[in-house]
């Protein structure tokens, strides 16, 4: 038997017994799996039952036996396949109606973690394009630069291939002298942080109305629990039925505890009178604390509470700085956690504790992770500069901005550096 070739409009499947058996790429269309191989094995059983060969003794049973293995493959697949795009959705539903672990723009993390990303975000904004792994390191470039000073591309290539005008004008170097001042950089954080703001402010309208199924503008908790318990695999009438008759839930003790902290949450986003129902803008401090000054002081304390060992409602040096729960087993991890400590220990001494009494309160704690605190954004310019001023003029440039790329944008860009003045 020859190998498939494929013939003009046909597929020319194999030569049995010199004949040449051929099915149309019509037949492949149609199902290029199971209903394929039954219509081609019926195909060569013609061609046997036509040639007077017995089609159950030659190439049929072979054709059939592969029919019986392919339809197997694709029954055995079907249910994963559903499965994991049930799976998918339902993640998908989750993190909806979940507050998100990660806040844009937000020097901490939920659990106290520091955030990595945040000179990429609040440089960035909500323009990471262009930065991936893979894009093309020159287009990068260009697109740095373009961030960095007040020039602008005259023409630039629209999804549709037309020729048009780039409206960006706002830009780092707002005076246009070629270097960025601690004062620009800080009114660009601020724009930037504004960006994620408005990003937040869009997706909690999307997400309210998922859980306001009557549109009465007000959700309640029992609303929410439902949602949530969908988005876990419940049933939806069941779970609102039990919860009507005030029945109890047979739960898992992991969903009851994330309910038991949701709880508090939504508790902390209902603004007095508590009435636990809350509304658009209380459901956006729910899922994003630091839109909102009083959530801001619970996530604050949830983090105090966490780090704290010694009770005293505010965080020493040592606290602050301890490793995560985890024994160091090897070399890498003593690097990491080495790395954790030193990062932990900088950030504490030069921007979290105000007053350097070696000690952060609550307040202090608060108004470092307060993003729109313009204070905060001009000591945090004045961070990022530092980081990459080589030549110590207080001052950012071109040629210092590219080989720090991977700190402002999270792409290394610094082997172009010295083409910088190609971009002007």
């Amino acid at each position: 038997m020859s190998d498939s070739e494929e013939v003009g409009s046909k597929l020319h499947l194999c030569t049995w017994k010199g004949q040449q058996v051929f099915a149309t790429w019509a037949d492949y269309e149609r199902n290029p799996l199971a209903g394929h191989t039954y219509r081609l094995c019926y195909t060569w059983t013609q061609v046997a039952m036509a040639s007077g060969q017995d089609p159950l003794g030659g190439l049929a049973p072979r054709c059939l036996w592969l029919l019986g293995v392919v339809l197997l493959m694709d029954a055995s697949a079907r249910p994963a396949n559903h499965s994991s795009a049930r799976e998918r959705a339902g993640n998908r539903e989750e993190r909806e109606i979940l507050p998100p672990d990660h806040l844009n723009g937000v020097k901490l993390e939920m659990d106290g973690h520091l955030n990595r990303d945040f000179h990429q975000e609040v440089f960035l904004g909500k323009d990471t394009g262009g930065f991936e792994e893979d894009a093309e390191p020159r287009k990068s470039r260009r697109k740095l630069m373009v961030i960095f000073s007040n020039i602008k591309l005259v023409h630039v290539q629209s999804p549709r291939g037309l020729a048009s005008q780039d409206s960006s004008a706002r830009r780092v170097d707002v005076n246009t002298d070629g270097r960025v001042s601690a004062k620009e950089m800080q009114r660009w954080i601020m724009e930037k942080t504004a960006e994620h703001f408005q990003e937040a402010v869009a997706e909690s309208k999307v997400h309210f109305r998922a859980v306001d199924p009557d549109g009465d503008g007000h959700v309640s908790w029992d609303e929410y629990k439902v949602k949530f318990l969908v988005s876990k695999g419940h049933n939806e009438k069941e779970v609102a039925k039990k919860l009507r008759n005030e029945e109890e839930l047979q739960l898992d003790e992991e969903t009851q505890e994330v309910l038991e902290n949701l709880k508090d949450r939504w508790y902390q986003a209902d603004s007095p009178p508590p009435d636990l129902l809350l509304t658009e803008e209380e459901f956006l401090s729910f899922l994003h604390p630091e839109h909102s000054r009083g959530m801001l002081k619970f996530m604050v304390k949830e983090i105090v509470r966490d780090l704290d060992q010694d009770g005293d409602k505010q965080l020493s040096l040592p606290e602050f700085i301890s490793l995560p729960v985890g024994t160091v087993e090897n070399q890498q991890g003593q690097d990491t956690d080495d790395g954790w400590v030193r990062d932990r220990k900088k950030e504490f001494e030069d921007l979290i504790d105000a007053n350097h009494d070696g000690v952060v309160t609550m307040d202090e704690l608060e108004d470092y992770m307060d993003p729109m605190n313009e204070y905060n954004a001009l000591n945090e310019a004045k961070q990022m500069i530092a980081v990459a001023d080589e030549n110590q003029n207080q001052h950012l440039e071109p040629e210092e901005v590219l080989k720090y790329s991977e700190f402002f944008t999270g792409s290394k860009l610094m082997d172009y550096a010295r083409n910088v003045h190609e971009e002007f």
